[in-house]
């Protein structure tokens, strides 16, 4: 499946991770679950988490952790595939 089909899918999808200010390290087996039920999560980051770093940069290394795939960053949502 194409990036631009996974894009197509995830714009209807709820969120269904947040990511505060305990940072990217609070959520990642919560994702990794996630990720094992579903192929598509869409995770938001409050601007506590963010601490002067940029959303792309955050999910990245999220996406780095769970070994998924950052499909795009929009604001302050991502979305990841495995």
């Amino acid at each position: 499946m194409t990036d631009q089909e996974l894009r197509k899918r995830a714009h209807d999808l709820d969120v269904t991770v947040w990511v505060g200010k305990k940072g990217v390290g609070a959520v990642v087996d919560e994702l990794d679950d996630q990720l094992s039920d579903r192929d598509l999560v869409k995770v938001k980051f409050h601007r506590s988490a963010q601490a002067g770093t940029d959303v792309e940069e955050l999910a990245g290394h999220l996406a780095e952790r769970v070994s998924a795939d950052l499909i795009e960053t929009r604001g302050h949502t991502a979305v990841l595939h495995r």
